[in-house]
């Protein structure tokens, strides 16, 4: 029998409406056949931490074989998976077309659906999937919140107790006001004589981009004015990725229906849709499609959504970027993401950074370890900060003047963990995103 990987990986629509796909005895059937071949195979030993767990199990079984693992157990396996979806994309042999069909991160979702429907979801996890509503009252009373939940805070160990959430985890900041009301009250001044201004953008602002760092949006309407393109911020919901990672599989495909249903008469009149945060541009490109496959729709908006960095590098192929960047000196280390990776466009954030003068840039392909919110939790941070640290040592080895990631979650994690590698000696400037080197620049960052 052929190992696959010789073909591209494809994956199926999740079942989710089915109820065999909750069913304890099937599930459970579905995890020991998966855990078996990927006993056997052993690939994926130095991804995240669920694989070593499992490899664990079998070795300290009773038989060496996953046959006397105990069923209960294998939920040590599925807490440790971030869905990043580098052994589906990266390690893997066996994935569909492969007879094996093997898709490890969504039997764990499968796992998480399963559990969530019989158990519900703890009111603290629940509380963190709700980043709307978080980002809309902590927006209003900023200043006492990123207080309150800086590292160094008196208020952090009670933190850690009551929410679960690691004292000395690096957490977000919130703007004091969103992306859309900044960019309602300042929009930019297109340039209607550059190359792409017979182009419409709508920002999707996503909840990070909306609600903590909002200089990686100014800064993409700031280089799409420039280049001559219409631009409008809209953020009708969350993508729902924090409701995935849970397990609510029905919840996202309500967020998907009524972001698409928001999404469709800018699509009619032309607009593409760009996402500044590459797990908001997955969600909409790839799993809200596997997730409702036949709702048109969603798919329409599939087919027009674009990754911010995949946008700008696609504007420079087709009507070349305005001029007028200055060089950026000290060159730039930059981190691709895994849910930029997941997308299978190449380095997209890579090809942007060169379009810049003098850039100089090295790129980092290792998970940052962090996992969205999974990398706050107290059990999960160690362990998020031991997966990133091959990233983060290359990164502050790489001798580059700033630090880059598409992600802006795994770039404030390998921000802390550079931090702690490099000690008293000079570290890297984090920049949110490489649009923010490319709107300095062109000199319109506004910093």
């Amino acid at each position: 029998m052929r190992e696959g990987s010789l073909e591209a990986p494809t994956r199926h629509p999740l079942d989710w409406e089915n109820p065999d796909f909750y069913d304890d005895e099937k599930l459970d059937a579905e995890m020991r056949r998966v855990f078996d071949i990927c006993h056997g195979c052993r690939r994926c030993f130095n991804l995240c931490d669920s694989f070593p767990r499992l490899f664990d199990l079998v070795d300290e079984s009773k038989s060496g074989e996953l046959d006397t693992v105990e069923s209960k157990d294998f939920k040590k396996v599925v807490d440790a998976c971030t869905l990043c979806d580098m052994c589906f994309l990266t390690k893997c042999p066996y994935v569909p077309p492969h007879e094996f069909n093997l898709d490890f991160p969504h039997l764990i979702l499968r796992y998480r659906a399963a559990e969530a429907k019989q158990n519900g979801v703890g009111a603290i996890d629940r509380a963190l999937t709700e980043t709307d509503r978080n980002g809309k009252w902590a927006t209003l009373i900023s200043g006492a919140v990123n207080w309150a939940t800086r590292r160094g805070s008196p208020l952090r160990g009670l933190e850690e107790k009551v929410a679960g959430i690691d004292k000395d985890a690096e957490i977000p900041e919130y703007a004091s006001k969103s992306l859309e009301a900044k960019a309602a009250a300042n929009p930019p001044q297109r340039d209607e004589s550059a190359p792409a201004k017979a182009r419409k953008v709508v920002l999707y602002a996503t909840c990070y981009g909306d609600y903590n760092d909002t200089s990686i949006g100014e800064a993409a309407l700031a280089v799409l004015a420039k280049n001559g393109v219409e631009t409008k911020v809209v953020h009708p919901h969350c993508c729902g990725m924090p409701k995935l990672e849970q397990g609510l599989i029905g919840e996202v495909a309500d967020a998907a229906r009524k972001v698409a249903a928001a999404f469709a008469p800018y699509i009619d009149e032309g607009y593409d849709i760009v996402a500044p945060v590459p797990s908001c541009a997955l969600m909409l490109k790839f799993e809200w499609p596997l997730i409702l496959p036949n709702d048109a729709s969603v798919k329409r908006l599939a087919a027009a959504t674009f990754d911010l960095s995949e946008y700008i590098v696609d504007i420079s192929r087709k009507e070349g970027l305005a001029d007028g960047m200055a060089p950026i000196e000290g060159g730039v280390a930059f981190h691709m993401s895994c849910h930029s990776r997941a997308q299978n466009f190449g380095q997209k954030g890579a090809e942007l950074l060169n379009l810049i003068p003098q850039a100089d840039v090295a790129v980092v392909e290792r998970c940052s370890g962090h996992g969205g919110a999974w990398g706050y939790k107290k059990g999960n941070f160690e362990t998020a900060m031991k997966v990133g640290k091959p990233a983060m040592r290359q990164l502050n080895t790489a001798g580059k003047k700033h630090v880059v990631s598409e992600c802006p979650l795994a770039g404030v994690h390998l921000a802390q963990g550079i931090e702690a590698l490099a000690g008293d000696a000079p570290k890297p400037e984090r920049v949110g995103h490489p649009i923010v080197l490319m709107a300095r620049a062109y000199g319109v960052s506004g910093e």
